[in-house]
């Protein structure tokens, strides 16, 4: 039995069908998250990046040191919406 449309044979530790998790499989697995945002606190951004990791981690069942978040942080005025700078917005 092929697993589904990955074409991959089921390993030793499960037979009948593909493992859940990849890293039975031997799989490469790193999460990257980006985050593009304005500029916020380093206590923010620590919370954020936590956050983001367990979510990762409860959702796909992987190590945390697996998972990596950027975070992009883009001023005021170099990033607009509707037409107009953010910066510019009240």
């Amino acid at each position: 039995m092929t697993g589904r449309r990955t074409g991959r044979k089921p390993i030793a530790e499960c037979p009948d069908a593909v493992c859940p998790n990849p890293f039975q499989r031997g799989d490469a697995v790193m999460p990257i998250v980006t985050v593009q945002q304005g500029p916020r606190t380093i206590e923010l951004k620590r919370d954020l990046v936590r956050r983001i990791t367990d979510a990762f981690v409860d959702a796909y069942q992987i190590p945390a040191e697996t998972v990596q978040v950027w975070i992009h942080e883009t001023p005021a005025d170099s990033w607009g919406a509707a037409g107009q700078l953010t910066a510019d917005r009240k």
